[in-house]
């Protein structure tokens, strides 16, 4: 989960992402960053996020994201 908070710290400096429990309803990511996030995460971990998984309950938090990313590595 330290890797995905460099990453989200990268994408948006001085959000305090590991204090939230809701990026999405606390405006810290919006659209254009979520995209870029994905991008971040397909290329950290190796992974493919797809459509399915492009969703708002997988980017509210840093252990929403951490067990999407899990989730996806478990399938491949």
């Amino acid at each position: 989960m330290d890797t995905i908070l460099e990453i989200l710290e990268t994408i948006k400096p001085g959000a305090n992402f590991a204090a939230s429990t809701d990026f999405i309803e606390e405006h810290l990511l919006e659209s254009m960053e979520i995209l870029q996030l994905v991008s971040e995460l397909n290329d950290e971990f190796d992974i493919n996020i797809t459509l399915p998984y492009i969703k708002p309950e997988n980017f509210k938090s840093v252990e929403s994201i951490h067990h999407m990313v899990q989730e996806i590595l478990e399938d491949e």
